[in-house]
């Protein structure tokens, strides 16, 4: 798993690369914690190479989420896969993201 954290075009953007299984989540966590400090830019998870989540690795983007909420910011998923896509379908957190 390969996380990467950068600006784009006035945002934070963070992009993952590979499976966000639950042997991936602990590294995944410290990789996107620079987001927590986030303040004034949108937030934007790119999940192009995104292969599969966990329910590990969606309870690190909702402690981003609810995290960004607190200080006004928002979080968009950008690029999601149809697999990954049916992941947050099932578990109901389509309803909770926005996409883009």
């Amino acid at each position: 798993m390969k996380t990467t954290i950068q600006e784009q075009d006035g945002n934070m953007v963070a992009i993952l690369e590979g499976s966000l299984d639950t042997a991936a989540a602990s590294e995944t966590e410290k990789a996107m914690s620079p987001l927590n400090d986030v303040e004034g830019k949108n937030i934007i998870i790119d999940c192009t190479n995104l292969e599969y989540i966990s329910s590990a690795g969606l309870r690190i983007f909702l402690a981003i989420l609810q995290n960004a909420s607190d200080k006004g910011e928002h979080v968009y998923i950008r690029n999601i896969s149809d697999k990954v896509r049916a992941i947050f379908a099932i578990t109901g957190f389509s309803n909770i993201f926005e996409f883009i």
